[in-house]
């Protein structure tokens, strides 16, 4: 078969799949390690083609999921199926070389003694020569590596080890590619590249993969759907856009970024806050029955402005101030009480302790929680939950 034909062949057979199509299930997952429960009642379906992203704090069961899809752990209850077809739960288990997945670790696990070229033909032992080195060549045009292919790991960068590791594992056209906190050895620069070239690569395959990160602008970036774990189960999950915008949970709300919940009275076609009205239309989603009641919006530091004011115009005063280089991230105390984050460009210059009026500018719907149901979130912390390992 000539290059080029066998990628665009797994391509095309493929793309005659309906993209709705689910490739994998888990259903009812537990997992025990002792008397630790990691994994309670997880149930997903992943559709054909989309890459999801388990995103949550270390600790909360995302890469044992990964390991139990990989066929590296077995299931203490529920059934995971393949393509229809049952590979772990109820008796079954189908060990990892037989279920057609493809993972890229961590640390990319290359054979140090190989070159990239043997690297990315060690799965491909079973077929012709032939064919064997038109999928090799093709595979390392796909990823950019052409004239690389003689080179040891050792010699290579760490993206370049990493797309010789993509390109390994989507040797043999796996159903599914799992990835392993795929950029947390690249440095902070080289991770948004390799973000992009690998969403690339993957979506240029066709295939479908599962991603586990901690880091919620990676999970952003890259994924068609983010599933949002926490103590082993899923607290959210669909689309980068609406995980973040409209959080189900407090925990999603403060683990995607910074969160401060402005809290207010429900009257009519308004909200009245510490900041003043802001409009029913405004909030997503906010059903009558709440009329009269006490809600907590949720304002990202984007969604609120600062500026200078003195007497009856503040409303309160700066008591934090980060530089971030093209930005600049201020922690507002209000006089209510209440904290509120506000973003700003790095030209903009608010001095500590100095009186501050703060407006809602969010330009779209603001996501809500009843006030009865508030959870211990830490919108204060220095630091995101998302930057924590």
């Amino acid at each position: 078969m000539a290059k080029g034909e066998l990628l665009t062949s797994a391509v095309e057979n493929r793309s005659t799949k309906s993209t709705t199509e689910t490739v994998l299930e888990l259903d009812g997952i537990a997992k025990r390690y002792g008397n630790q429960d990691v994994i309670g009642d997880l149930s997903i379906a992943v559709r054909d083609g989309e890459i999801l992203t388990l995103l949550g704090p270390s600790g909360c069961g995302k890469t044992t999921t990964l390991r139990l899809i990989a066929g590296l752990e077995k299931p203490d209850a529920g059934q995971i199926r393949l393509q229809g077809e049952p590979v772990s739960g109820d008796g079954r288990f189908v060990p990892p070389e037989d279920r057609n997945v493809g993972v890229v670790f961590q640390d990319f696990a290359l054979f140090p003694h190989l070159t990239a070229r043997e690297n990315v033909a060690f799965g491909l032992q079973d077929r012709p020569e032939g064919d064997r080195a038109d999928r090799v060549d093709e595979l390392l045009e796909l990823v950019g590596l052409e004239a690389h292919g003689d080179h040891y790991p050792g010699e290579l960068s760490g993206g370049q080890q990493q797309r010789i590791a993509l390109a390994r594992s989507l040797a043999p056209e796996p159903e599914m590619l799992l990835l392993d906190e795929p950029f947390s050895s690249l440095d902070v620069d080289l991770r948004v590249e390799m973000r992009e070239e690998v969403r690339r690569i993957i979506k240029q395959t066709g295939v479908t993969a599962i991603s586990v990160t901690h880091d919620q602008e990676e999970a952003l970036s890259i994924s068609d759907r983010v599933a949002v774990m926490n103590d082993g189960d899923i607290e959210q999950i669909d689309t980068p856009q609406q995980v973040f915008q409209q959080p189900e949970s407090r925990f999603v709300a403060g683990f995607l970024g910074h969160a401060s919940f402005l809290s207010g009275e429900v009257h009519g076609d308004s909200v009245d806050t510490a900041l003043g009205r802001v409009l029913r239309d405004d909030v997503h989603g906010l059903a009558h029955q709440y009329d009269g009641s006490t809600v907590d919006l949720l304002v990202r530091p984007d969604d609120v402005t600062a500026y200078p004011a003195d007497g009856a115009e503040a409303d309160g005063h700066v008591v934090y101030r980060r530089y971030l280089g093209p930005t600049v991230l201020y922690r507002v105390e209000l006089d209510s009480g209440e904290t509120i984050e506000c973003m700003h460009n790095h030209s903009d210059r608010i001095d500590l302790d100095e009186r501050v009026g703060v407006r809602v500018t969010a330009d779209h719907e603001l996501a809500w929680f009843p006030a009865d149901h508030r959870e211990a979130v830490d919108a204060n912390a220095d630091e995101t939950p998302a930057s924590a390992d």
